[in-house]
């Protein structure tokens, strides 16, 4: 035990200090501070291009049925409103009224200006909006001026027939929230609001990233260092002090820390920028609040996580035995590469329908459990025997996968030359006993 807690620490201690893992850790720092710093960056520009954030002004053309002055009317009573209609005292003729227009909308003297259809006499006209500025989505100058003319259009058709409340209440847009609801008692995931849907939709995303970065990059690196050891005959002397199964466990242990280390750095930067005060703002308005996680997501993710670590650890550990050179190593992990992009992709894939067959039967496969169950924890609805079945499993698979690569491992790291053939390693694994 004392050497295999000796080659923990050596392993952590010197895969933390390459640069490899600086850079890695830096970089991953950049990229979480940029993309929750984002919201607040898009949100000025909204603000500058779409928002708007100085007031603008807005001309109608055609104005047959009076509505340019009940527009004005109901700005007027918006006191937050950085809209404001100007009505239009040209020639009155609508052609040469709009080149105005365009000459005020080139000078910038106005954001744009409305035109209005010629209908029936006593009829609510349709409008079309002119600006140098549409965007498709996300304009709140178009969005406010549909709102607007919808009240006014209320007032146009019932006249005094209602009062001003029940017509506040008909232009008032109907609002629904969320809330999924579980079908049968005694399973995880159901009975969240649409805050906490939108934060376990933003923490199992994350987890499968981490997951797969992670599980992947600390793999690679378990074989390659096992493999560079062969490749240098420091094997040779290390096998004299060391214990091949203290190596392997000690290297997979280590690796481990280094990986949890990795997620704790992240975690960290998350949440120093998700309480920065500009983010705070931006965050709520956007509905996304963090605090709504369901502690029981973040315990199971931690769970399958370590789990599915360590299952493709060993397999890793094992393969990178088997390579003599480093050349080989790339075209030997390639199985236990696509059994770990299959897992990711697989739940990537279904973020949107995780209560599928497909994911259902990969949450009880062991490589592909641990990203299908964070997505149905988090997301879909599973009950909490096939959790825990699941991780039944995993233990089972780790167990076997564990000492069929103790054994390979035994094996393989004084085996050079050619890699060796399934029959080589199945005749030299005779040869002892775990």
């Amino acid at each position: 035990m004392s050497n295999m807690k000796t080659i923990v620490g050596f392993t952590f201690k010197n895969k933390v200090k390459t640069k490899s893992f600086i850079v890695t850790t830096i970089i991953l720092i950049l990229l979480v501070t940029a993309g929750i710093n984002s919201f607040y960056v898009m949100s000025l520009f909204n603000k500058d291009e779409g928002g708007p954030a100085k007031a603008e002004v807005v001309a109608m053309v055609n104005d047959t049925e009076g509505v340019a002055p009940a527009l004005q009317a109901y700005y007027k009573k918006q006191s937050d409103s950085k809209l404001s209609i100007q009505v239009n005292d040209g020639s009155g003729d609508p052609a040469t009224d709009e080149a105005k227009l365009k000459q005020d909308l080139a000078a910038k003297k106005i954001a744009g200006y409305l035109v209005a259809s010629e209908g029936k006499a006593g009829e609510f006209p349709k409008f079309i909006y002119k600006s140098s500025n549409i965007r498709v989505t996300g304009d709140s100058t178009t969005k406010s001026l549909e709102t607007a003319l919808g009240s006014v259009k209320t007032d146009f058709i019932v006249a005094d027939s209602l009062t001003d409340a029940q017509k506040k209440q008909l232009s008032e847009p109907i609002t629904m929230s969320l809330e999924q609801v579980a079908v049968s008692e005694g399973n995880a995931g159901t009975n969240q609001t649409e805050e906490q849907k939108i934060a376990a939709n933003i923490l199992v995303y994350v987890m499968l990233f981490l997951f797969f970065m992670t599980a992947y990059m600390t793999g690679n690196m378990i074989a390659a260092e096992v493999t560079a050891e062969k490749s240098s005959r420091i094997m040779e002397i290390l096998i004299t002090s060391v214990s091949p199964l203290s190596q392997m466990f000690g290297k997979v242990m280590g690796m481990f820390l280094v990986g949890l280390t990795q997620i704790a750095v992240f975690v960290a930067a998350v949440a120093v920028n998700v309480n920065l005060p500009h983010n705070v703002a931006v965050l709520k308005e956007a509905h996304i609040d963090m605090s709504q996680i369901d502690p029981m997501l973040l315990i199971y993710g931690l769970v399958f996580y370590i789990l599915g670590y360590f299952l493709f650890a060993v397999l890793f550990a094992a393969v990178g035995s088997m390579v003599s050179r480093t050349e080989d190593l790339g075209q030997a992990i390639m199985p236990i590469t696509l059994l770990s992009l299959a897992s990711f992709y697989i739940s990537m894939f279904s973020l949107a329908t995780p209560n599928t067959m497909l994911v259902k039967v990969a949450s009880f496969i062991p490589f592909t459990s641990p990203t299908s169950m964070i997505l149905r924890l988090g997301l879909g609805e599973v009950a909490y025997w096939e959790v825990w079945l699941s991780i039944v499993l995993l233990l089972v698979a780790i167990f076997i996968f564990g000492w069929l690569s103790a054994k390979i491992y035994r094996t393989g790291v004084l085996m050079y030359g050619k890699r060796p053939s399934w029959k080589e390693l199945r005749k030299a694994m005779k040869a002892y006993k775990i």
